[in-house]
């Protein structure tokens, strides 16, 4: 590190240290690990790409206090527990700060959500105040939830009547917008016959909300080509579609051709969605893609990239005139995180709803009436552990 710079980041951390001096206060003292139980209402099938999700699964989550008695918690990963001890004794703001998230160094996959909720604590605010409330405090959400359900497994015994339950449940819970899982023919059945299935389960979905105000978005799970792509548009032509996603691995001539296609077709509204737990290299693509005008919502996972790295994304998505929605299937966790984002930065379309029942989490006030979801207010993510240690 030359001189120079070595001062101006001893700079930068000394405006910090003024800025947010209760953060200054609190030297991190202890951080441990914990596995939490929940479940999904509902069993879970497969996907165009992975087979059943089942119903009973488990978040691992850190937690983090100070010699202050301040406690923050938040999902992470196993791995964390390799380098925890990078984070004791450190200041809380020698960690993150509020503008710019987690500090150069600190992953973010193991400690953005337990620091931020931190921070919150600390500072007796909520995540979304903390990253400047320039969003809508109830947003649009959506079902994740809407699977290739038709398909047995073992006592499970599905049927295209499942799907239908399990949208009507989805929507008696308050959810106006549906994602559908397609891409039968990847894995599932014969190719033809699975984009058959794909159709005909869409329009049946279709039928059955075109009434109540229920925008449907689609979900192939890379599991289609670009002439997959476009039979399936050619299948639902005349009905509107909220947004395709993942369509086929992020690609920017196939994506190119996908998004002029659909603006000469009649889809010229929807929306094309992607960029869903990409590794580096491909997020390089698909970010390339928002810049292009090929994509234009922007869906990396709110936990594998982290609230720190949507901040700084997020510039180049406006400049697009593109927005985001961060992948957040699987945890109710995920989605309450992506409110805060939502309704701290803006620019987010519409949120993954992943509904979850546990007697370890208390999810906190985050209500879904009539297709929105409701941020909390409470500091931090305002979420509880309740399992005793």
């Amino acid at each position: 590190m030359t001189g120079g710079l070595l001062l101006k980041n001893q700079a930068f951390a000394e405006s910090m240290h003024d800025e947010y001096p209760e953060l200054a206060k609190h030297k991190i003292e202890k951080a441990d690990v914990i596995s939490l139980d929940y479940h999904w209402p509902r069993f879970v099938g497969r996907n165009g790409a992975r087979d059943v999700h089942g119903q009973h699964q488990k978040a691992t989550v850190l937690r983090v206090r100070t010699d202050q008695g301040a406690e923050g918690w938040g999902m992470t990963d196993k791995k964390v527990t390799e380098s925890i001890s990078s984070i004791i004794g450190k200041k809380v703001i020698d960690v993150i700060t509020p503008n710019h998230g987690l500090i150069k160094g600190f992953n973010t996959f193991y400690y953005d959500f337990a620091m931020f909720d931190l921070m919150g604590v600390i500072l007796k605010k909520p995540v979304y105040q903390i990253l400047g409330a320039q969003g809508p405090t109830s947003l649009p959400v959506y079902s994740g939830m809407i699977y290739i359900d038709e398909l047995p497994y073992n006592e499970v015994k599905g049927g295209l009547e499942v799907i239908m339950q399990n949208c009507d449940w989805d929507y008696n819970h308050g959810y106006r917008q549906l994602k559908i899982k397609i891409g039968r023919g990847n894995k599932w059945y014969p190719a033809k016959e699975g984009m058959e299935m794909d159709i005909k389960v869409f329009k049946m979905v279709y039928d059955a909300y075109r009434s109540k105000g229920v925008d449907l978005l689609v979900d192939a799970n890379n599991s289609y080509t670009l002439q997959d792509t476009i039979t399936f548009f050619e299948g639902i032509k005349g009905i509107p579609l909220y947004w395709m996603e993942e369509p086929f691995q992020e690609q920017i001539e196939d994506g190119r051709k996908l998004r002029t296609w659909m603006d000469k077709n009649g889809f010229e509204k929807t929306k094309y969605a992607d960029g869903e737990w990409v590794l580096p290299d491909a997020n390089d693509i698909a970010i390339e893609m928002v810049r292009q005008g090929i994509v234009n919502t922007y869906l990396n996972d709110i936990h594998a990239y982290g609230i720190t790295n949507w901040i700084k994304v997020m510039p180049t998505i406006k400049k697009a005139n593109a927005d985001g929605s961060p992948h957040a299937w699987g945890d109710q966790l995920k989605t309450h995180y992506t409110t805060h984002l939502a309704a701290g930065l803006g620019n987010i379309s519409t949120i993954e709803g992943v509904t979850c029942i546990s007697d370890d989490i208390d999810y906190g006030n985050y209500p879904i009436k009539d297709g929105k979801i409701s941020v909390s207010h409470e500091p931090g993510f305002g979420m509880k552990i309740l399992k005793r240690n």
